[in-house]
């Protein structure tokens, strides 16, 4: 199976969501906040396994530049300062095929390091 590519990808900034379309149809909303506290950067992953770093604080985060990477990949600075980590294609894709459980588990994980996330970043709004 080949790698989806994007068709469209779209910023939504009032509702802080970045919109991808893919050449096979899938369409993901995906927040800024789940995008930020997934940053496939060193910084956010760690080193190895174990050594995430877990993101906090990252409700109202926003997307404020996307830098296309080759034919393969995106940049994405956030407002919060942070722009390391490329996303290619295939994150992108899974993160929206896995986004349910993915974002389930980071609450979880927010809860068991006793932080509250304060507002909800999953939003199907678009504009």
């Amino acid at each position: 199976m080949s790698m989806p590519t994007p068709t469209d990808i779209r910023l939504h900034q009032k509702s802080h969501v970045l919109e991808i379309s893919f050449e096979d149809g899938a369409n993901f909303k995906l927040p800024c906040e789940f995008l930020r506290v997934h940053s496939p950067s060193a910084e956010v992953r760690g080193h190895g396994v174990g050594q995430e770093v877990l993101q906090v604080g990252k409700e109202d985060v926003n997307i404020v530049a996307i830098e296309p990477v080759g034919q393969y990949a995106v940049k994405l600075y956030f407002d919060d300062g942070h722009n390391t980590g490329l996303y290619d294609w295939a994150l992108l894709y899974r993160y929206g095929q896995r986004q349910d459980e993915m974002w389930q588990a980071y609450l979880a994980r927010l809860q068991e390091a006793g932080h509250e996330h304060l507002a909800p970043a999953q939003t199907e709004e678009a504009e």
